[in-house]
């Protein structure tokens, strides 16, 4: 619940915390139908790589046993499309995100791969989700909880409709502490992603506030004690790229 006057960040500028899933919302419906093209400009392709790595960790059941997938924020269904590939016909994921401009995307998407019976796409918000206690047998969320106004809503929610034994994976930009490393890769961030943002979607300010919020995000091990105090065990990470993204991992027990 909201809290009056409190405020949160939304990249570098201080908001009401009611007004940041509103002002989200706007920055993904300006760039849902460039934004996997995006990823891959900025990334030069390292976000397949990354988001491969986070697949192999989920490692979903390749034969006939059931495996219900909850994919958070991922309205474009990279990740449960990459999931259903690595899966056996068991396998199902639903992928909730609360922008219906990216939902129309990942729906289009699944068409065209035929995936429409193995991913279904609902519209719902990470800090109140809209599903049973002990439903789910794995929650991913890639690239997407940093947007999230309230974390630790989220990661309740997360917790609570996993089943017990369940595992928790969450894919996401972390800080970089290469020497060197760090200084080409603020130059990249704020320098170049902006402006390569207006050439192919008309939008440098969504990905202004995009590079933004990276910076804004928890630390690994700060992140990692905030999914503890979800109720999560075995927590751990794991920083890839230098520590351009973090896959951060817990077991609901």
């Amino acid at each position: 619940m909201d809290r009056p006057g409190e405020t949160t960040h939304f990249g570098f500028k201080d908001v009401p915390l009611g007004d940041k899933q509103t002002l989200v919302n706007d920055v993904f419906h300006s760039v849902a139908s460039r934004y996997d093209l995006m990823n891959d400009l900025m990334s030069g392709g390292l976000h397949r790589v990354w988001k491969d790595i986070m697949i192999n960790a989920l490692n979903p059941p390749r034969g006939d046993r059931p495996f219900a997938l909850l994919d958070v924020a991922g309205g474009t269904g990279d990740i449960s499309f990459r999931a259903a590939k690595a899966a056996g016909p068991g396998f199902h994921a639903t992928v909730c995100d609360i922008n219906s401009g990216m939902l129309d995307v990942g729906r289009e998407r699944a068409a065209k791969r035929h995936l429409e019976t193995q991913v279904d796409f609902v519209e719902g918000n990470a800090e109140a989700l809209a599903f049973a206690d002990r439903s789910f047998d794995a929650y991913t969320i890639a690239f997407g909880i940093r947007n999230v106004p309230q974390i630790n809503l989220a990661l309740a929610e997360a917790y609570r409709v996993l089943k017990p034994g369940s595992r928790f994976l969450c894919l996401e930009f972390s800080t970089v502490e290469m020497p060197g490393l760090d200084r080409i890769y603020d130059l990249f961030s704020f320098k170049v992603i902006p402006p390569l943002g207006r050439m192919v979607t008309g939008d440098a300010e969504s990905y202004q506030y995009l590079v933004e919020s990276i910076r804004k995000f928890p630390k690994p091990a700060a992140f990692a004690d905030m999914i503890r105090d979800a109720g999560f065990s075995r927590v751990s990470w794991q920083t890839l790229s230098g520590g351009i993204v973090a896959l951060h991992s817990g077991w609901r027990l």
